[in-house]
This record gives C-alpha cells, structure tokens and sequence, in this order.
C-alpha cells in the first residue's frame, strides 16, 4: 500500500493506494504554509488516518525539484521552498518519498487511465491559470528525478502579430523572468488581458468565452488570436516530442469548442498528419494529482521488489 498526495496552497488531499483501479481518497485538511513542522504533522495526520504502514509516500506539488540541486521551487507553499524536500520529508515522515509536479502527475494520470492510456509517448497539456505539460514516454515520467521538461508554458515564443488579419501583440512580461511566455498570454488570465488590451475592457474568462459562444464579435477576434498563438508551439512541441496524444487539463479544458479549436490549428500545423483529435480534454477530471501521484507511487515500489 502507499499513500499519494496533491499538495497545493490551500489544500492537502490524500489517498490510500492499493492498486491502480483502488485509489480511496481521504479526508482534505488545510495547508500550512509558513510552518513546516506544522506541514509534516498535517502528513503525519492523513498517514495516520490511512490505518495501515505504506511502503511508500508519492506526493504532487504546485512545483518543481531542481534537477541539479534537488531544491523545491515551491513559492506558493514558503517552508518546503529552497529545502531538500525529498531527504527531509522521509527524515520527518520514516518513510520513502517520491515528488513530481502536478502537472507532470496529470500527464501520468492520463498516460496510466486516461485519454493517453495506450499511446507510447503522451504529452499533458495544462490549460487554466497557466500553462504548462509534463512528458510520459513508455509509461514512464520524464521528470522522475525532477526539472523542467514538459514545461512548454515558459519561453520568449509569443509573436509580434497573431492573428487573421494580423494584429499586434503586446509585449507581457512574466513572472518567470522572461517577456513572451505563453503561460502569460494564452492562460485564463492572459485571455482577459489580450481581450483588455484588444478592446479595452476588463471582462473575465468566463465572461469572454460565453460571449463568443454567442457569437460575439469582439469575443471571436480575442479567442482567434489566442489559438493561433498557441498552436505554433504547441505544435512544435509535438513535432519534438512525438507526442501522439495531448490530453490537456486545467480550466479552459472544459470549454470543448475551444480544445476543438485548437486541435484543428494545431494539427494543421505539425509534421505527421492525424486523421483524428489530437488535443483532446482529459479523462482523469477528479483529482488527477492523486491518481499521477499514485501511479508513480506504484512504480517505485514495484520497481523497488524487483531490484531488492
């Protein structure tokens, strides 16, 4: 048995793992933020609630292990940000402990059971409040030891003019640093952004999308230029890829017109030639952190009997 966890800044939700057909989930508690003695009782609370000793504790975090120095980059939850998180948690817990990002989870949650289940190399797509992905290849994670890979969302990609007619983009500067991210222009809230700046009024995602789906002129002219902003590099990262399949998450995945959108752009615009979707929603709509976590979980102990 191991328990898997998605950790976020507000909640930390937990499940007993059997098998990956029995996930139960457990009850959510509170994160603590700023204290992480705090944060390792919460742990210690929904392991214990488990019953039973895992062989191992999979966790999804809102962040990323530096590949080099194996730090959490974690800046939603400050005690595990800049800490050995991996040593000190399986110090502090007794057990064993495997951490991937969440969207590197939902990429293996899908890949495992969901929409990319068969497929060799599965690309999971993150649409909401940002924009990122994750990478399984042969059933396995490519960011199992942590980093960057999948992270599609970050990057000085975003062109001068998009759009048919062509208009011009204004220049977003990022939080990572970088001017030009699709994370700050193609996300939810760069939706309402490009729609402000198009047409000078502030409206949310939400609002914009109902108006196109009503045929709103001004709506329509936001979510083209959008989509034709986000196919060309989401196609190239197919084209690197091979990715085979794009199950893509996060809010803006529930919006099918949109996914078909982008499909067709996409699609139009990659080397091989599909005579199906391609981007496709994500199957694994309920709790998919738990379910990628778990199945990485699973992995390593399995992976673990055979090398013991």
């Amino acid at each position: 048995m191991i328990i898997s966890f998605d950790i976020g800044g507000t909640a930390i939700k937990g499940a007993i793992v059997h098998s990956a057909d029995e996930i139960t989930p457990l009850a959510r508690r509170a994160t603590p933020i700023d204290d992480f003695d705090a944060f390792v009782e919460t742990m210690h609370g929904v392991i214990a609630e488990a019953g039973e000793q895992p062989d191992c504790i999979a966790i999804s975090i809102a962040g990323v292990l530096d590949p080099d120095t194996q730090a959490a980059i974690v800046a939603n939850i400050p005690c595990i940000h800049g800490r050995q998180l991996q040593a000190d948690l399986e110090t502090a817990l007794g057990y064993p402990v495997i951490i991937a990002n969440d969207a590197d989870c939902f990429a293996m949650a899908e890949a495992g059971i969901g929409a990319g289940k068969g497929h060799r190399i599965v690309f999971g797509v993150i649409l909401g409040t940002g924009v990122g992905g994750g990478i399984v290849a042969d059933g396995r994670l490519i960011n199992a030891a942590g980093g960057f890979a999948g992270e599609w969302g970050h990057g000085a990609v975003t062109p001068a003019f998009a759009g048919h007619p062509p208009v011009a983009i204004p220049v977003y500067h990022c939080g990572c640093g970088q001017t030009g991210c699709i994370d700050h222009v193609c996300s939810a809230r760069g939706m309402e952004r490009l729609h402000r700046d198009f047409f000078g009024r502030q409206m949310s995602s939400e609002a914009i999308i109902d108006s196109w789906l009503s045929g709103d002129a001004d709506a329509t002219r936001t979510i083209a230029v959008l989509v034709d902003i986000l196919a060309s590099p989401l196609a190239l990262a197919i084209n690197i890829t091979g990715a085979t399949i794009v199950p893509v998450g996060g809010g803006l995945s529930n919006v099918p017109q949109l996914l078909d959108a982008i499909d067709i752009a996409v699609r139009s615009r990659i080397l091989r030639k599909f005579d199906r979707p391609l981007v496709v929603a994500g199957t694994c709509r309920v709790e998919p952190g738990l379910i990628g976590a778990a199945l990485l979980g699973l992995q390593k102990v399995e992976h673990d009997r055979h090398s013991a």
